[in-house]
Formats: structure tokens, sequence, C-alpha cells
């Protein structure tokens, strides 16, 4: 289950490539003031964004529900852009198996 967490630092840390290899095609996010946002607008917006330099995640939650092939984490994360404040929100996300592979299929996050 390491490899989830592997996936979620990437998609902080790294460019949109990290975001189109992991990220299902019907992915749906969720941020306060952005509101909800499809896989076009979460595109869109890490492109334009620039990217965190460090994130720190903790109080993690993992957890496998039931027989599904779902996985669900929670945590809380610290994150810092170059010369930027530090962010910190409460997040969750949801990957599923897709043809074998991780896919990112929900995030939200609440910041603090």
């Amino acid at each position: 289950m390491q490899q989830v967490w592997t996936i979620e630092r990437s998609l902080w840390l790294d460019g949109i490539e990290a975001y189109e290899t992991r990220m299902a095609d019907q992915c749906v996010m969720v941020f306060g003031p952005m509101g909800i946002l499809d896989r076009g607008q979460i595109l869109q917006t890490i492109e334009q964004a620039p990217r965190w330099q460090d994130v720190e995640m903790t109080e993690t939650t993992l957890t496998t529900p039931g027989d599904s092939v779902a996985i669900v984490i929670a945590y809380k994360a610290e994150a810092r852009r170059e010369g930027g404040d530090v962010y910190s929100a409460l997040c969750s996300s949801t990957y599923l198996v897709l043809d074998g592979e991780l896919k990112l299929v929900q995030h939200q996050q609440t910041p603090l």
C-alpha cells in the first residue's frame, strides 16, 4: 500500500505528467475556493499553478472498503511553494484499480 502514498506525493510535487498518468478519465476534485473540477479543468489548473516544493503528510489513514478494488486515503497536508507560506489542509483521495493500475478518481481538500 506504500505505492498509493508515493503516487499521492507525486501529485503534489511533480508536474502535469503525473496527473495525466495517474488520474482516471472520470476524476473529480473538490477545492473550496475553486469548486468542483472535472479532469479537463484539473489539468488546466495544474498546468497554470506553480508546483509545490515540499509536502508533509501526517495523520494518515488508509482503508480498502470491503472486497472492493478501491483504496481511500485521508491525511493532513502541510505544503510549501518556493517563497510562499505554509498551506495546511485536510485531504482525502480515492483510488481504483483500473486496467491493473492505481488511478485517482476523487480528491478533496479542506484548507485549515
